[in-house]
């Protein structure tokens, strides 16, 4: 069957975003056919575009999506044509109106959420969760740092920092975002110009902060280092301003005996269980209403140029959704 979406035959700008017609095959075995009504942007999705994680070309992009069900493959015993299910991962195509995706990886959709929530919360949600639950387990009373704290991520981790009785510093770039982060749980916000480690110390009395969540990468690595307290632990998720340059471990050493970890969410959901139980975590938060899914804004998916240039100029807050 014939079906649109968004493809990419070269790395560069958001210029290299082609909206076309593309060949849909059945299902294979193990797979489901998904109509897409929601297709979330994640930063990474810049990162495939500008091939800074490089993939095959040509390519699609996107890696979090929801829609419903139209056909399975052979083998598929617990999804079925009609449900409701949401993704994340790859192949990197979920910028389609309709594509086949593993079953494995799908996981319905609770009915109290609608189709935007979960395609806005999903791939961050999970992430926010192996961040504050895998990563750096965040207890009571522990001051932790977060970087784009009005972001995507961001706006859900702060909020859940804040349940599980952290102290939350936020990163922002503007007034406008920094009003949005407190509104989110953050109890200290720190302006990205500013001198951040310094800060942090005003803030944390001189100790500095249990745990850094840092998404920017090179730009802010050892700022965040000078920001963490003895045996602190820096969590290096995300390369806004490109990848860490390589350090001596001996820069860890001569702050207190630090930390680092660079995670990725797919080690954490590398199985089927691990996924659910993961999605019922975060469903069960989200739905039990103690966190707020922002929606910040939507495009068109065939608008998906636009979107992204709103992203990399940090003009978007909150979730951003394209609409197929």
């Amino acid at each position: 069957m014939k079906t649109n979406a968004i493809r990419i035959h070269e790395f560069g700008g958001p210029e290299v975003l082609q909206w076309e017609e593309v060949d849909l095959a059945e299902p294979a075995a193990g797979q489901v056919r998904i109509r897409h009504t929601a297709v979330g942007l994640n930063f990474i999705d810049t990162y495939h575009r500008s091939g800074l994680y490089p993939m095959d070309l040509p390519t699609g992009l996107g890696s979090e999506a929801a829609g419903v069900v139209e056909a399975v493959g052979a083998g598929v015993s617990d999804i079925e044509a009609g449900d409701r299910v949401v993704y994340t991962g790859r192949p990197a195509d979920a910028y389609s109106q309709r594509r086949n995706f593993d079953a494995s990886a799908c996981v319905r959709i609770p009915a109290e959420l609608a189709d935007e929530v979960a395609a806005a919360v999903f791939l961050k949600g999970l992430t926010a969760w192996y961040l504050l639950r895998r990563s750096y387990r965040v207890e009571a009373g522990d001051p932790i740092l977060l970087y784009a704290a009005a972001g995507g991520v961001g706006s859900l981790a702060s909020q859940w920092a804040k349940q599980l009785g952290a102290i939350v510093i936020g990163v922002v770039s503007t007034d406008e975002k920094a009003h949005l982060a407190r509104s989110q749980g953050c109890d200290h916000i720190i302006m990205a110009d500013d001198d951040v480690p310094r800060s942090v110390r005003e803030l944390t009395n001189g100790e500095g902060v249990a745990a850094v969540y840092d998404s920017i990468g090179r730009d802010t690595f050892f700022a965040s280092l000078d920001s963490l307290r003895p045996h602190g632990t820096m969590v290096t998720f995300g390369n806004a301003t490109g990848p860490v340059e390589p350090f001596a471990p001996s820069e860890l050493a001569v702050r207190g005996s630090l930390y680092v970890t660079r995670p990725i969410l797919y080690d954490f959901i590398n199985s089927r269980d691990s996924l659910l139980n993961a999605s019922k975590e975060l469903f069960d938060f989200i739905t039990g209403g103690d966190i707020e899914v922002r929606i910040g804004q939507t495009y068109r998916l065939e608008d998906a140029v636009q979107a992204h240039r709103d992203l990399e100029a940090r003009k978007t807050t909150g979730s951003t959704v394209l609409l197929p």
